[in-house]
């Protein structure tokens, strides 16, 4: 037997132990509104793809050559609105990301930099990327990499929000190994149906572009199995993970997060066989992508729940007269 004896932070305060405390409210709800910010562009993205405006503006940086707006003697009708739309949302995203700079230096949490690092420097790379794809007019993969490179900026938006909410420093394992490696494995798993979900998309109707879509070439029915397939087996693993969080006596804000990833993942399948049995109506697929995001974000912060500040964690110390009776 042993008593669990906690690390009081009110008389040894974070700054006094070298570490830096959680950052306040409004710099937390930024870096949350950046996350929030990332999925956005995500669905309009996918709004432009799904409605067959990838070349609404068809040259970059500029819409059309010699303007970088939309002009009325533009072919493209509506398709170039929608392009555009999307186009100055990546300015707000940046500004966003600038803000969660000011705010983690701010604070002086320089934990937190590389994370914000990555989100400044993949939205650079994400201007560089959509340029090239209209360039390759709309070459699959590089839509492919395109939407990638987003669920990538959507999961270091999501580690750089919820570390922000605790205190910098080592951290500790607050769950089984066999949990955690479990809870890792699901996360390769959810990123692998993510990509075969783009591929899904690539070989079917919504392709990006309104008059000459370009696609993959693979037999979407196919593709959409396998998808399914390994949406299965993510939802099984999860709710094995559910179950053996529980089992073991986990945190309750792990407990907390498996569930809601699990409901979230459950609402998703719900989504993605109603698209598929009705002809895939471009409505129902932005929203597919938009809980795609969702899903990702839920994910990476059950991975965070299974770790805390290695000070915030009680400390067992042994029962000496448990061990003595014995």
């Amino acid at each position: 037997m042993s008593v669990t004896v906690g690390r009081s932070s009110t008389t040894n305060p974070p700054e006094r132990r070298g570490l830096r405390a959680a950052l306040p409210r409004w710099a937390s709800r930024i870096l949350l509104l950046n996350v929030v910010a990332e999925c956005l562009i995500v669905v309009t993205g996918g709004v432009v793809r799904l409605t067959g405006s990838g070349l609404g503006c068809p040259t970059w940086p500029q819409c059309v050559p010699g303007s970088y707006v939309p002009v009325v003697q533009q072919e493209q009708g509506f398709h170039k609105w929608i392009e555009f739309g999307n186009r100055t949302l990546t300015g707000l995203v940046g500004i966003i990301a600038l803000a969660c700079l000011v705010a983690v230096w701010r604070h002086r949490r320089r934990d937190l930099l590389p994370y914000v690092g990555l989100v400044i420097f993949g939205i650079l790379a994400q201007a560089v990327i959509g340029g090239i794809t209209v360039h390759m007019e709309l070459a699959p993969g590089y839509v492919m990499t395109h939407f990638l490179v987003s669920m990538l900026l959507v999961t270091a938006s999501t580690i750089l929000w919820r570390r922000g909410l605790e205190t910098s420093g080592p951290r500790a394992v607050v769950v089984r190994r066999e949990v955690r490696g479990g809870a890792w494995l699901a996360a390769a798993l959810l990123y692998a149906v993510v990509v075969v979900g783009t591929v899904v998309t690539g070989s079917g109707p919504h392709s990006g572009d309104a008059d000459e879509p370009a696609r993959f070439g693979l037999d979407p029915q196919a593709v959409s199995w396998l998808h399914a397939d390994l949406v299965m087996a993510y939802v099984g693993l999860l709710i094995g993970l559910v179950v053996a969080l529980r089992a073991t006596s986990a945190p309750p804000a792990a407990r907390h997060a498996s569930v809601l990833l699990l409901v979230a993942t459950l609402l998703q399948g719900v989504v993605g066989y109603t698209q598929y049995f009705t002809d895939l109506p471009w409505v129902l697929v932005a929203i597919h992508m938009g809980m795609a995001c969702l899903l990702v974000v839920l994910q990476v912060r059950l991975l965070c729940a299974l770790t805390a500040p290695r000070d915030e964690v009680p400390v067992q110390v042994p029962d000496r007269r448990a061990a003595a009776t014995a």
